[in-house]
């Protein structure tokens, strides 16, 4: 079993709050998790129809079963549980007494935020980290395998793997959100997805690609977002002189996954595809992403560029700094991989209303650390010294 990272957080969370929600894909770990460290609390899972069937005929004797606590598993089956947990738990002081997972993100609704408000603590727990794992050895490799726990834990291959999840709980899950007449539309869609990480959703391209309207391509990406299968980056509304682009930049939670879905069947393939750098770009946003929700941050991250066609891949706002960090897959460093970070702390400097210092950062493929033109070079092996910076 690895060690979570998020562990702590959590371990924290239930001596302050009386309820603590861990989200997350289906597949991160979430149960795994909470039954570890909450041992002492009885397990129920509405996944199970004749659980959620006791729950909806009688809510209120329900919870008399599980006065003292419990872990409630893939509670978005139940949204009405909420209302009567905070009645539950605000007749009792009592701290870490219910846990809740979730592999929707079903506190994106209101109703269920208003209910629990100031009563949980809330944690997202995504798939393995490279850090978790292990210091990552080959790019590729992590890239291609993703990080799944089951796939490391019964010692699976890609290929064994994600067609399975796909059909098993994506398909099926999108399917509880949204009626979908023709599956196999819906399939393209998300290989269609797959095909544009790490670039601008434009849902007019996308939706025409695949042969549906644009209504109906902004109602599945909203799914596959509230699923835990992709998630966009905003733009860094930071207007120093230059018309910006606005529209946000679409990534995969799980590279793993991304690769299945691109009909990539080994590692090696990684090195001639033209989406090499759009992966690699995808896994090293997706670390940082994880090392901030790990420590229940913020992610506080952005991309930025301008009409010019200057780019950042990460402007990362932290404790009163901006990280401006470029993301190149090369090994040997070049001046070219810098200018755009450079460009971008210059107009920051100029500008006479930004109060903010802004500072360079290159993640790449090579193994060398320290300063080249005035810039911080990481190693892909060492993405996780970008969170303590």
């Amino acid at each position: 079993m690895y060690k979570r990272s998020l562990a702590p957080v959590i371990e924290r969370f239930s001596k302050i709050y009386p309820i603590i929600g861990i989200m997350g894909p289906r597949q991160s770990g979430k149960t795994t998790l909470a039954q570890m460290l909450f041992s002492h609390l009885p397990y129920v899972s509405f996944e199970d129809i004749e659980v959620r069937r006791r729950f909806q005929e009688n809510p209120k004797q329900f919870l008399k079963e599980y006065k003292t606590g419990a872990i409630f598993d893939e509670a978005q089956h139940v949204p009405e549980l909420f209302s009567y947990l905070q009645a539950v738990v605000d007749a009792s002081s009592e701290n870490g007494r219910y846990v809740l997972t979730g592999s929707q993100n079903f506190l994106l609704n209101e109703q269920i935020t208003q209910s629990l408000a100031g009563r949980i603590g809330m944690t997202t727990l995504l798939p393995l980290s490279l850090a978790e794992l292990g210091t990552p050895s080959d790019m590729n490799k992590n890239i291609f395998q993703g990080g799944y726990p089951r796939l490391y834990a019964q010692g699976m291959t890609p290929d064994e793997l994600f067609p399975s999840y796909i059909n098993t709980y994506i398909e099926r899950d999108v399917r509880q959100i949204i009626n979908i007449e023709n599956l196999l539309t819906f399939q393209k869609f998300i290989q269609l997805c797959a095909g544009r990480v790490g670039q601008i959703i434009n849902l007019t391209s996308l939706a025409q690609d695949c042969g549906i309207s644009n209504m109906t391509a902004r109602r599945w990406i909203s799914v596959l977002e509230a699923s835990y299968i992709l998630f966009f980056l905003p733009p860094f509304y930071k207007n120093f002189s230059k018309r910006l682009i606005k529209m946000p930049k679409m990534y995969f939670y799980d590279t793993g996954l991304a690769c299945n879905l691109l009909n990539i069947e080994n590692e090696q393939q990684l090195s001639s595809i033209h989406l090499k750098g759009a992966l690699y770009e995808n896994i090293v946003v997706l670390e940082i992403l994880k090392g901030r929700l790990n420590r229940a941050r913020k992610p506080n991250l952005y991309f930025w560029r301008d009409s010019a066609g200057h780019e950042i891949d990460i402007i990362a706002e932290w404790g009163g700094t901006l990280k401006a960090i470029e993301i190149k897959s090369g090994t040997t460093v070049q001046p070219d991989f810098i200018k755009n970070v450079r460009y971008f702390c210059d107009l920051a400097t100029q500008d006479p209303s930004e109060t903010i210092p802004a500072k360079p950062y290159l993640i790449y493929g090579g193994d060398l650390n320290g300063i080249f033109m005035q810039t911080k070079l990481i190693p892909f092996t060492e993405i996780d010294s970008t969170l303590h910076e």
